[in-house]
């Protein structure tokens, strides 16, 4: 059993910095770790991912260049570096986590474990 638990959330104003942290709990060495978001009234969409079985990351075009996931380890912990924020990032915040491929990491549903999440709110 995987445990996701995100954390760092907060109101900041446009071009502000915020680090969300997601703590993990459980086995998941061959497993994918990703962060996706819901904004009120939208669907969920994903954010960013680090695979399980390769060396790059995966950004969605909206955050990237601006938002950084990372991965500690010996701390069990998956990080989402987000610079540069503007008023369009405010949403919820979720980690998840799958035996996902590469080409399934954009989607939902094959994520089988998720946080609570973490509200992020960028204020113009």
């Amino acid at each position: 059993q995987v445990q996701l638990v995100e954390s760092g959330g907060g109101l900041v104003q446009a071009g502000d910095s915020l680090t969300l942290s997601c703590a993990v709990s459980g086995r998941t060495r061959f497993y994918t770790m990703g962060w996706f978001r819901q904004a009120p009234g939208k669907e969920r969409e994903f954010v960013a991912a680090i695979p399980w079985n390769s060396d790059t990351n995966v950004y969605a075009d909206s955050v990237k260049g601006r938002f950084t996931i990372s991965r500690d380890a010996a701390k069990n912990t998956v990080y989402l570096q987000m610079d540069s924020l503007k008023p369009d990032d405010t949403a919820i915040y979720y980690c998840a986590s799958g035996p996902i491929s590469t080409q399934s990491i954009r989607t939902t549903r094959p994520y089988q474990y998720w946080g609570q999440g973490t509200q992020v709110t960028v204020s113009s």
